[in-house]
């Protein structure tokens, strides 16, 4: 596993050292944004051991395309709906994924912390979307924008509170780490550029999806384990 990252390292790599300027868009930019997470759609697919892509390993490989194309959205501004479309439909896919064992819960966390977290995010998106609201509206696209970023809001955070039911400390890190990084892009570009507002977003986004990606593949592993012992047993 470590080494089918060195294609993720190399091409993140790749990512921060160019810094193509987002003031020139170009099919080239948006192949170095997206490289990355493409190089984590292929660990998966390596790893997922012929299971469809229905199973839960198969739901965080269709993610991460989702979420590829998403990126190369972005790269121009005529088409951030678009990839908020893509991310959008990308959470839907995650959260299959970490619901797709039962029983719940699953997660390592006692009850009563686990209800505390996910009313603390609920609260946070609610708390969000009134402080994005003004500028939402003031924007020519409102009446599109601002309902969009409510769904997406909603997605994200479900997709957050089912990842608190996970037994795998890497999926949950990677679900925070991406409300994280999409609320600093929510800030940086619907209210004020931040210093470094982009690589925070695109270190934080990176580092969500290869733990997102981990998890999957551990995850599936453990699922392959424990059905060759159930069958050895029999």
């Amino acid at each position: 596993l470590v080494a089918s990252l060195l294609p993720f390292v190399i091409s993140s790599s790749a990512y921060f050292y160019l810094w193509l300027p987002e003031s020139s868009p170009s099919p080239f930019s948006a192949a170095v944004k997206s490289a990355p997470i493409l190089s984590l759609a292929g660990l998966v697919w390596c790893h997922k051991g012929g299971r469809s892509l229905c199973s839960s390993i198969g739901a965080v490989q269709v993610g991460l395309l989702l979420s590829a194309a998403g990126d190369v959205c972005l790269i121009w501004k005529e088409t951030f709906l678009h990839g908020m479309l893509f991310f959008a439909v990308a959470h839907i896919c995650y959260s299959l994924s970490f619901s797709s064992r039962p029983p719940f819960p699953r997660s390592r966390l006692s009850p009563p912390l686990l209800l505390l977290l996910s009313l603390s995010l609920w609260v946070l998106a609610g708390l969000s979307l009134l402080y994005l609201l003004p500028h939402l509206s003031a924007r020519p696209d409102s009446s599109l924008l601002t309902p969009a970023v409510g769904l997406y809001s909603f997605l994200i955070t479900t997709m957050v509170n089912l990842a608190l039911l996970t037994p795998r400390p890497l999926t949950l890190a990677g679900a925070l780490l991406f409300t994280a990084s999409d609320l600093t892009l929510a800030r940086h570009t619907f209210v004020a550029p931040l210093p470094w507002g982009r690589a925070v977003v695109m270190g934080t986004y990176y580092l969500a999806q290869v733990l997102i990606a981990v998890g999957g593949v551990r995850e599936g592993s453990g699922v392959v384990a424990d059905g060759l012992w159930n069958r050895k047993r029999k």
